[in-house]
């Protein structure tokens, strides 16, 4: 009863994080039609890689379902089907864990040096380098997003990324502590367990690097449950880690849905730790699912509205162009996105007016094809949110400035869109939409900004564009936020923690703050007799 009695939770978190995805799609009208983009989606590219690995890793097995289901994987410039992929449930997950237990308490992974481990993770940022075409073909196909991004950007970060936690493998250690009496005192760093991990779908390689990374350089075992709506590039990877030597059961991936696989897996009395990248609503429920189960610790990346202010004294140009980087960067679907654009009342109506140039000359299409800057939104749920975020925001009276419709006929496009003369209690200024939707909001003084930037339940990062070194450090002390970029954004380094305050999470992805997430620290005590120094 209590295992379904949280599973059913789950399924209802789920559920409300998707309320404004379901129902009727209320599509925009004729009266904003007259946009245009400076891309039409025209005749596709075939992707030049084939879909090889569709079902779980387990143990050092590709396997089916225990119940043989499986569930469609698309293409979102279509809609149609990529391929069916194993669909994993509790049955599968209780195969995973048992393979990551038996891995860590009796496999050679935990044992191996340290220098060991990190080799394997330098062979596999070595093979993710050699098949840097197939994977980033593969994630374009099932993302969405522009393939010159996955390419030249993505791709290369993640091999930088596990090369980054190789290093770090043979350098966790304890300390030796100096205590009142006549005691040796040493503290070990051990690795924490069995590590269930939930990556989400708009980042999937980047987040299995920031997932799986500092896990395995701590010597830690790992069950990793996919998207389901992008299952197919972690498993590729599962692949590579395979062929650079990684043990069976050490890594194994299980593809399914949040309520079946998800709840299985935080609720796992025999998972030690538990870290889950999405949305805020599904986030609580996995921290209830930790707690109700063996109590076990859990780390949160979740959603964001993160302002982009610009103050008076800004080169406009400058902050036009960053300021639509921090918005419209993967189609709007990161959860750091500059969501909120405050501009100062001195520059703001010239600000929008460039924004909305800039906006229009955007170009959407097949995201195969070189130069185009934004693909498809990654699936009909999130196109149909975001179309009904922009009726939301014409009906509260926001001004459209371009945008605000779908774009062609077929798979999941949307017109980037900008509003202005947005106020900070309309929806599209509360609520993370998740798509190519600006919103320019304006203020007075750095008081003020600072205020109403801070009023939200997110707490992940902020942007600050100003030539004043005094404001923008006055600034990045009031904002609470986890990141504040000054005048950059995005700039995501393998050494630069990422998290947030408030409802945007728990701990930190990503630098060393990371490995204390897959820790414990012991302490060890010893008397000694007659020392000659304490």
């Amino acid at each position: 009863m209590a295992a379904r009695r949280l599973s059913s939770l789950l399924t209802r978190s789920l559920s409300a994080s998707r309320l404004l995805s379901s129902g009727r799609n209320h599509g925009v009208g004729s009266s904003i039609s007259r946009y245009s983009t400076a891309a039409a989606v025209e005749e596709l590219i075939s992707p030049p890689v084939q879909i090889s690995y569709t079902q779980h890793l387990i143990n050092g097995h590709f396997v089916d379902a225990a119940s043989g289901r499986t569930f469609p994987t698309y293409d979102p410039r279509t809609g149609d089907v990529l391929a069916h992929v194993a669909e994993g449930d509790a049955k599968d997950i209780d195969r995973a864990v048992a393979a990551a237990r038996k891995a860590f308490d009796e496999g050679p992974w935990p044992k191996m040096t340290a220098y060991e481990r990190s080799r394997i993770l330098l062979r596999f940022a070595d093979l993710v380098e050699k098949h840097n075409d197939e994977l980033a073909a593969l994630e374009t196909w099932n993302c969405g997003k522009p393939y010159e991004q996955s390419a030249k950007s993505e791709l290369p970060m993640l091999a930088r990324l596990f090369r980054y936690y190789a290093g770090w493998a043979d350098k966790i250690h304890g300390l030796t502590v100096p205590a009142d009496g006549n005691y040796h005192v040493q503290t070990l760093h051990e690795p924490i367990g069995v590590a269930g991990q939930i990556i989400p779908w708009n980042f999937p390689l980047i987040m299995f690097a920031w997932k799986v990374g500092p896990a395995l350089a701590c010597g830690n075992t790992i069950v990793l449950k996919t998207a389901e709506q992008t299952p197919l590039t972690a498993l590729y990877a599962a692949k590579l880690f395979q062929e650079a030597g990684l043990p069976p059961g050490v890594l194994n991936v299980v593809s399914g849905y949040g309520p079946t696989a998800g709840a299985a897996l935080a609720s796992h009395m025999n998972v030690d730790k538990i870290a889950f990248t999405g949305s805020t609503e599904t986030g609580k429920v996995v921290l209830e699912l930790a707690a109700r189960s063996n109590l076990k610790p859990v780390t949160l990346e979740l959603g964001g509205k993160s302002p982009f202010i610009i103050c008076e004294d800004a080169d406009v140009d400058k902050a036009v162009e960053l300021a639509h980087f921090a918005l419209f960067f993967n189609q709007g679907q990161c959860c750091c996105a500059g969501s909120r654009t405050y501009v100062h009342e001195r520059v703001y109506d010239e600000f929008v007016e460039k924004a909305k140039a800039r906006a229009l000359k955007r170009s959407v299409g097949d995201p195969f094809k070189k130069g185009i800057e934004q693909g498809p939104q990654i699936d009909v749920e999130q196109f149909q949110k975001v179309l009904r975020y922009i009726r939301a925001g014409i009906d509260s009276n926001a001004t459209l400035e371009c945008g605000g419709d779908r774009l062609g006929s077929k798979g999941f496009f949307v017109q980037p869109t900008v509003f202005s003369n947005v106020q900070d209690d309309m929806l599209i200024a509360k609520d993370e939409i998740f798509g190519p939707v600006q919103s320019i909001l304006k203020f007075k003084d750095l008081d003020e900004v600072v205020r109403r930037a801070n009023t939200t339940r997110y707490g992940l990062a902020a942007g600050v564009f100003t030539k004043d070194i005094d404001v923008a450090n006055a600034l990045s002390r009031a904002l609470r936020v986890g990141t504040v970029w000054i005048n950059c954004f995005d700039v995501f380094d393998a050494a630069i923690p990422f998290g947030g305050y408030k409802m945007s999470g728990i701990g930190r992805e990503k630098g060393i703050y990371s490995l204390n997430n897959y820790l414990q620290v012991k302490a060890v005590v010893t008397p000694l007799k007659n020392p000659a120094w304490l």
